[in-house]
């Protein structure tokens, strides 16, 4: 008996009842949209990478490697931690692992940015870490959902492989126009996040649109507690992995958006892959609890670091504040 035929056993009659189909004129706009969020995204974010730092990068793994390690460590842990400590039924618990076992996603790019980070490295970190999720995904899985089968068979590697290509080629354009024409690189950036968040409130507004009250059935408590404790806990431990290993704060602040951020389109797909709609039921909408969640948690933090940089003072006014300390005492000496 696999995982899904266990579940199945478990499933609830209202599970039947509920109505998570899109029509088929909403769905693919939305997945035009997301592809046009993914594309520009990515374009602009490599306007923002050198050739020569991704160089340093290859040939220094030291970040790629923590983050990678943090990454496929710390969430899938956080995950069954939380399942265990809330005592999920069978299918809450498996819809949060496969959450918690996927690779960084996209998002992590842009909050990477938004809070001064290593750019090179965080989309080198995505680009990995989608990679790795080849053989780890399956691996995880396995380890920490002992006692269920059926698993292995439901990662899309296809999927992975798309969003790779789709992560590196855009990726790649931004990259070239910034080390041949770099002059456009910031006005590539300000019309890519532009269109970013145009495209994001459409999306928003048609999933709305489409699901309905559906979307109020996954807003329950313990689901709430899930949603908000891991991706805060990749961030905080993410950043305190990386200062312990002695990386500088630039590249902590970048492999804390890297763990906390999953990526969530790629977790979508698997929950479609492997259960049927009347398993599944309402955790079929886990994924957009948790990034709306995982964006609320990440901003929050960008506009605390914001506000630190704002009342810090610079390095050139501390190096004022101790010439002056140090003209009194040379006043006050006889």
């Amino acid at each position: 008996m696999n995982l899904t035929e266990e579940l199945s056993i478990g499933a609830t009659p209202i599970y039947n009842g509920l109505n998570v189909s899109l029509s088929s004129t909403i769905d693919k706009t939305i997945s035009i949209f997301t592809i046009i969020i993914l594309f520009i995204t990515m374009i602009s974010l490599g306007c923002t990478m050198d050739v020569f730092k991704i160089k340093t990068h290859i040939l220094q793994p030291k970040g790629v490697v923590i983050g990678l390690l943090a990454q496929f460590g710390i969430m899938p842990l956080a995950a069954f931690c939380l399942t265990k400590m809330l005592q999920l039924e069978p299918i809450k618990a498996v819809t949060v692992l496969i959450c918690g076992c996927c690779p960084g996603g996209n998002l992590s790019n842009v909050f990477s940015l938004a809070l001064n980070g290593d750019m090179n490295l965080s989309i080198l970190m995505t680009t990995c870490s989608s990679i790795v999720a080849l053989g780890m995904m399956p691996l995880l899985l396995f380890l920490f959902c002992q006692g269920f089968t059926g698993l292995e068979n439901a990662v899309p590697y296809t999927s992975i492989i798309t969003a790779l290509i789709l992560s590196l080629v855009p990726c790649g354009i931004g990259i070239t126009i910034n080390h041949y024409r770099p002059k456009y690189s910031p006005v590539v950036m300000k019309v890519g996040l532009i269109i970013l968040l145009i495209s994001a409130v459409i999306i928003g507004v048609l999933s709305h649109i489409a699901l309905g009250s559906a979307i109020l059935i996954i807003f329950t408590p313990e689901l709430l507690t899930v949603a908000v404790l891991m991706p805060l806990t990749g961030y905080m431990l993410g950043y305190f992995m990386s200062t312990v290993c002695k990386l500088n704060h630039q590249c902590s602040r970048t492999i804390s958006m890297e763990t906390g951020c999953q990526n969530i389109q790629l977790c979508g797909t698997i929950l479609k892959v492997a259960f049927p709609l009347h398993v599944i039921g309402p955790m079929f909408l886990f994924p957009l609890l948790y990034i709306i969640s995982q964006c609320t948690v990440a901003l929050l933090l960008i506009f605390c670091f914001r506000c630190y940089q704002a009342f810090k003072p610079s390095a050139e006014e501390k190096t004022v504040y101790q010439a002056v300390d140090r003209k009194q005492e040379e006043v006050k000496q006889p």
